[in-house]
């Protein structure tokens, strides 16, 4: 963006750019970026996923989903972990139910929105680690938490055998957590990546790189709920500051299709292969103005592979 910049200054106007310091720290194999789709619901969509992306060039490192293992059967469970490990892909399910789906209140009051993503009671602990449990008998070894609790739950079974030692935790958006200190306790409780707000601007996201190690996955395109940002030409700049980070594409102008389920199937499957579309979308940008950034090649060092299980 040098030229345009330039430009600016010869007519006397503000040439622009980020102040915010540029991080040093990388994937376990050097590399400053890997490529998420989010909200890929099964294995027809995750299918549909991975084709789009070989037909396209698009290296997906990670793919996510947010209806819950609790809504997928235990042969979909295992057809997930079979295709992604296939191709080298990481499947990150999320641990539900939380309160959003309960019978409290409070959850959907106008006022009550973050209590959606918490569990509720000893009973939504113990369901949503339950999740989990379930998720890793399909060979899985990757879950969203939301809740504080059930990370620091399952972290203390995955560091006493209760789960597998080669699980990670993903913190989904929905935990909300969006200062330095605050990110900082949730790597502290056993968090392994940390979905930031949708909202950061480029120095938040350097204040909350200084304070941890930990991999941040960044929405480059924020579903409508979720605010609707499109962040394309920022791509470079969330690379220089935020490394090591998880690009994700999710989609605006879409439905909410949580929970989903084979009667949303067809939605679900275009949606995921739009996402591989806005990707690529996305890395062209990406290598039109960070040349230099380096991205991760796949099953690379630290992705959390499934492991196939016999049936």
């Amino acid at each position: 963006m040098r030229e345009t910049r330039e430009f600016l200054r010869t007519q006397g106007l503000p040439a622009g750019g980020s102040q915010a310091p540029t991080s040093s720290k990388r994937f376990p194999d050097g590399a400053q970026y890997r490529v998420e789709i989010p909200s890929t619901e099964g294995p027809e969509v995750l299918e549909a996923v991975l084709t789009e992306a070989r037909s396209r060039g698009v290296p997906v490192h990670r793919i996510s989903q947010g209806s819950g293992g609790m809504l997928l059967t235990a042969e979909e469970l295992r057809d997930m972990a079979g295709l992604a490990a296939r191709d080298s892909v990481e499947v990150s399910l999320f641990a539900r139910p939380l309160a959003g789906w309960g019978t409290g209140a409070m959850a959907t009051a106008s006022g009550g929105g973050p209590v959606a993503a918490q569990a509720r009671g000893t009973e939504g602990l113990v369901h949503a680690v339950e999740d989990i449990r379930r998720i890793c008998e399909s060979g899985v070894r990757s879950v969203l938490v939301t809740d504080l609790g059930v990370l620091g739950v399952a972290a203390r079974m995955r560091a006493g055998g209760e789960l597998p030692a080669d699980l990670r935790f993903k913190i989904s958006v929905q935990m909300g957590l969006a200062n330095p200190a605050a990110v900082r306790i949730a790597e502290d409780l056993g968090a392994d990546t940390y979905n930031v707000p949708t909202d950061l601007d480029l120095q938040q996201l350097a204040d909350i790189r200084a304070a941890t190690d930990m991999p941040l996955d960044v929405y480059v395109e924020a579903p409508d709920d979720m605010g609707g940002f499109v962040r394309h030409f920022e791509i470079g700049e969330i690379v220089r500051v935020a490394a090591p980070v998880h690009l994700k594409f999710g989609l605006r102008n879409a439905p909410n299709i949580y929970p989903s389920g084979t009667h949303l199937n067809p939605t679900a499957i275009a949606l995921g292969r739009e996402r591989v579309r806005r990707a690529q979308i996305g890395l062209e940008l990406l290598q039109r103005y960070a040349p230099d950034a380096v991205g991760s090649q796949p099953g690379a060092a630290g992705v959390a592979l499934p492991k196939e299980t016999v049936r």
